[in-house]
């Protein structure tokens, strides 16, 4: 059911304010998307695997309790991968991996790669 004009007169009335009260949060709001959303819960959740399998090392030498801990944090942060990497969806992990490749890739035409294969080959230009 459509709204009616008072209705969204109202609702951009709202919006406005919305916008003028906290421009820095409603940018911010706007700016977050599935994605990136995800993608900031991955990141914090490999870290937290990584510092759960130091700590399963450091924790065998102190008690099994503690290593057991480590363990569980490492088993949290695998979900936590796991539900974001599923929230992503497939369109999700494509737009991931193309923007990787494109900053991995170099930008000028004459990369690293062309200057070594063209010094292998001895070609002066």
């Amino acid at each position: 059911m459509p709204l009616s004009d008072d209705e969204q007169r109202i609702l951009l009335e709202i919006e406005k304010d919305f916008y003028d009260t906290d421009p820095e949060f409603a940018r911010e709001v706007s700016e977050t998307t599935l994605t990136r959303h995800a993608l900031r819960n991955i990141r914090w959740a490999v870290l937290g695997g990584i510092l759960g399998l130091i700590g399963i090392g450091l924790g065998l030498q102190v008690h099994f309790g503690l290593s057991f801990v480590a363990f569980l944090v490492v088993f949290a942060s695998a979900v936590v991968i796991e539900r974001n990497v599923r929230k992503m969806g497939k369109l999700g992990l494509e737009k991931v991996s193309d923007s990787i490749a494109k900053r991995s890739r170099p930008n000028s035409a004459d990369s690293f790669g062309d200057r070594m294969r063209r010094r292998f080959r001895n070609d002066p230009s």
